[in-house]
C-alpha cells in the first residue's frame, strides 16, 4: 500500500494561500527544517480525520482539536498506561487535520505497562457506574458555570460601585479574566470527555479481539450487534421530536405546525390558538436541555444548535407528524433489534467449547454493555450541550471586538486563533483604559479578509484520506472502532486512490456497519441543509453523520459514509433502525453523486454504482 509523502502534499501550496500556516498552532505543521522530526513524520502513517472535520478547520475552531490532542493522549499514555499505544499525534494540511496513533514499539515496555493498566483501568471498570454518576455531576456543573459566565462590556465610565464598594478591579480586567475562564472551561470539559472514553472503546476492542480469536471469520459488525439495543440519552432529542409530533396531532394543531417550514411563522400561528399555546409549552419543556443539540458534528462554530436554528427540529417534527398520520410506526424497532442481538449472542456462545472461554466471553460482553451508554451519552454533554453554549459565549466576546473596530462582523472572530483573540482583547482593554484607538483596527480587518479567501480555497481542495507509511498492524482502539481505519480498509482506500477518474468507479468497499442489502437512489448530503432535501426511500451518502440528523434516518433505507468504524454514529444508528450501513469508505462522496442508483451491502461493506 502506497500513500503520498506528507511533505510532498504540503509542498503543493494552493495559489493564493501562501503563508496559511500562521493561521494555526506551529506544532501542527509538517516540517522540513528539523531532520529528526521530518524523518519521524515520514515514517508515521497519517489519516485524515474526516469523522470530526468534514471541512477545513477555522483558526479558532482548532481549540477542540487541541483539546482532544491533549486529553486522549494523556489518558492513553500518562494516566491509564494503555500497553501497546501512546497518544495520537496531529498535523494539518490546508486546514484539514491528519492524525497518527503513536505505538509503543519496545515489547519490554509494553509488558511493563500492563500491571499499571490493569490497576488503573481496572479501578474504572470495577466502579464504572458509580464513577459515571460523579462524571455527570462534574459535567453538568461545568456547563452551568459556562452558562453563568459573564462577558462584560466596557463602559465609558465604570459604575460608581467600583468606588463605593472599593472593588479594586475594572471591567477591562474582568473581560480578560473571563475570556481565559471561558477557554479554560472548554479545555476542562474535554478533560472530562476522555476520562471514560478511551476505556469505553478499549472494552469494545477487548471483546472484539476475543470473539474474533474464537471465531476468526466473524465480521466485526456481527460482534457489535451483540451490544445493540441499549437505550441512551443521545437518542433523547429525537425522542422529544416524536413526542411533540404526537402531541400536535393529539391537540389538533398538526396543520398549524406543518403549514410552513419557517419556525417564526409557525410559532406566530400557534400563539393565536389556545391548544397551540399548550403545544408551545410542551415544546419549551423539551428545549432545555434537549434542543442543545448541534445541527452538525458540534466541532464547528457554524454548527448551530436546534435552539439557534428552530427550522431544523421543526422539519423533524413535521416529518414525524406526516408519518404518524400515514399510519407509519415511528418508534425504533427496539424489540426486533434486541431479539436479533440475543439470538446472535446465544448462537455464538453456544459454539464456545471451553468453560473458561465462555466465562470470559460473558465478562467481556457484560463490560462492553456497561460502557456503551457513556460512549454515546458523552456526545450530548460535550459536543452538543457544552459546545452549543460555548459558541454563543464566544459570539459575545466577538461583539466586543466588533464594537471596538477589531473585526467587522461577529462571525469574523473564527478567523483568529484563540491566542490571537487574547492579544486583541489586550489591545482593546489597554486602548480603552488609555483613551486611544486600538492598533488592531488597522491590522486585523485586512488579515481577516485574506483569511476568508484562504478558507474558501481550502474548501475547494480535496484532502487525500491517508498519507505517510502504512503500519504493518493497526492496534489503537479509537482508530479501529471509531474511524474504521484497519489494514483492510487501507487496502480498499489505496485501490480507489489508484483510479485517476472517480467517475469511472463502479465498485468499492468500506466497513460493514449494519447488515442488509438494498438498492436505491443516492442523496449526497454534506450539511444539515442538504439533509432537508432527503426524499423518502433514498440512500444517504455523507462524509459523516450527526446525532441531530436522527429524523433523516426515518426517511432513508441505507447509509454510506466516507469516515467511521463499527462504533461510529452512522453504524450505531443504522443497527438500531435495522437498516444497512457501509461506513469508512474513504471516497464515497467523491464517487457517488445525488441521483445515482447504488446497491449497498451492509453485510460485506460493498458498494455498487450503476453507470
Amino acid at each position: 500500500m502506497k500513500f503520498p509523502v506528507p511533505h510532498d502534499v504540503k509542498a503543493k501550496t494552493i495559489p493564493g494561500t501562501e503563508g496559511w500556516e500562521r493561521m494555526y498552532p506551529y506544532q501542527y505543521q509538517f516540517v522540513t527544517d528539523d531532520p529528526t522530526r521530518n524523518q519521524y513524520e515520514k515514517e508515521m502513517f497519517w489519516f485524515y480525520d474526516g469523522l470530526h472535520y468534514p471541512e477545513p478547520l477555522y483558526p479558532f475552531d482548532t481549540i477542540w482539536d487541541e483539546a482532544w490532542y491533549l486529553a486522549l493522549s494523556q489518558y492513553n499514555n500518562r494516566i491509564f498506561m494503555v500497553p501497546p499505544v501512546r497518544g495520537v499525534d496531529h498535523r494539518m494540511i490546508n486546514g484539514y487535520v491528519y492524525i497518527s496513533p503513536v505505538p509503543v514499539k519496545n515489547p519490554e515496555e509494553i509488558g511493563s505497562r500492563v500491571p499499571h493498566f490493569m490497576e488503573r483501568a481496572g479501578h474504572y471498570y470495577k466502579n464504572w457506574d458509580e464513577l459515571e454518576k460523579k462524571w455527570k455531576v462534574k459535567m453538568e456543573a461545568t456547563i452551568r458555570e459556562l452558562e453563568q459566565l459573564e462577558i462584560p462590556k466596557l463602559a465609558d465610565m465604570e459604575d460608581i460601585k467600583v468606588v463605593t464598594d472599593a472593588i479594586g478591579e475594572s471591567k477591562g480586567f474582568h473581560l480578560l479574566k473571563n475570556y481565559d475562564d471561558l477557554i479554560n472551561l472548554g479545555i476542562k470539559c474535554w478533560q472530562y470527555h476522555f476520562e471514560f472514553l478511551n476505556l469505553g472503546y478499549a472494552a469494545y476492542v477487548f471483546f472484539l479481539d476475543f470473539v474474533q480469536k474464537l471465531f476468526p471469520s466473524i465480521p466485526a459488525q456481527r460482534v457489535t450487534q451483540m451490544i445493540s439495543g441499549i437505550d441512551v440519552i443521545m437518542y433523547q432529542p429525537d425522542e422529544e421530536l416524536k413526542k411533540l409530533a404526537k402531541k400536535a396531532i393529539e391537540l389538533g394543531v398538526d396543520n398549524a405546525v406543518c403549514f410552513s417550514q419557517e419556525w417564526t411563522e409557525v410559532e406566530a400561528a400557534l400563539k393565536k390558538l389556545p391548544k397551540g399555546v399548550e403545544w408551545l409549552t410542551s415544546l419549551n419543556l423539551s428545549r432545555e436541555p434537549w434542543f442543545n443539540v448541534s445541527t452538525g458534528t458540534g466541532w464547528f462554530h457554524h454548527d448551530r444548535s436546534w435552539n439557534d436554528a428552530m427550522n431544523i427540529p421543526l422539519n423533524g417534527i413535521q416529518t414525524y407528524i406526516q408519518k404518524v398520520k400515514a399510519g407509519v410506526n415511528i418508534e425504533r424497532p427496539m424489540e426486533q433489534v434486541r431479539a436479533e442481538r440475543d439470538r446472535i449472542t446465544a448462537e455464538y456462545r453456544g459454539l464456545i467449547e471451553k468453560e473458561e472461554d465462555r466465562k470470559q466471553f460473558d465478562e467481556l460482553l457484560g463490560c462492553a454493555k456497561t460502557v456503551f451508554p457513556y460512549v454515546e451519552n458523552h456526545l450530548f454533554y460535550v459536543e452538543h450541550w457544552f459546545h452549543s453554549v460555548f459558541w454563543n459565549k464566544m459570539r459575545e466576546v466577538a461583539a466586543i471586538l466588533v464594537e471596538h473596530g477589531i473585526i467587522k462582523d461577529v462571525e469574523d472572530v473564527w478567523l483568529l486563533r484563540r491566542d490571537e483573540i487574547k492579544q486583541a482583547l489586550w489591545d482593546v482593554v489597554t486602548a480603552w483604559a488609555t483613551g486611544v484607538t486600538p492598533r488592531g483596527t488597522q491590522t486585523w480587518p485586512k488579515e481577516v479578509e485574506w483569511r476568508k479567501g484562504v478558507m474558501q480555497k481550502f474548501k475547494e481542495w480535496s484532502p487525500p484520506p491517508a498519507i505517510g507509511t502504512a503500519p504493518e498492524v493497526i492496534q489503537e482502539p479509537f482508530t479501529i472502532v471509531l474511524w474504521g481505519v484497519t489494514n483492510s480498509s487501507l487496502a480498499d482506500w489505496a485501490a480507489v486512490a489508484e483510479v485517476k477518474d472517480p467517475s469511472t468507479v463502479k465498485e468499492f468497499k468500506g466497513f460493514a456497519g449494519s447488515p442488509g442489502i438494498v438498492e436505491g437512489k443516492a442523496r449526497v448530503c454534506r450539511t444539515v441543509e442538504d439533509i432537508r432535501q432527503l426524499q423518502e426511500g433514498e440512500i444517504l451518502v455523507a462524509p459523516t453523520t450527526s446525532p441531530s440528523w436522527a429524523p433523516a434516518f426515518a426517511k432513508i433505507k441505507a447509509c454510506v459514509t466516507d469516515v467511521g468504524g463499527v462504533m461510529s454514529h452512522a453504524a450505531i444508528v443504522c443497527r438500531e433502525y435495522g437498516m444497512p450501513a457501509v461506513v469508512g469508505t474513504g471516497h464515497a462522496t467523491k464517487i457517488i453523486q445525488t441521483g445515482m442508483m447504488i446497491r449497498v451491502d451492509g453485510s460485506t461493506g460493498a458498494i455498487t454504482v450503476a453507470r
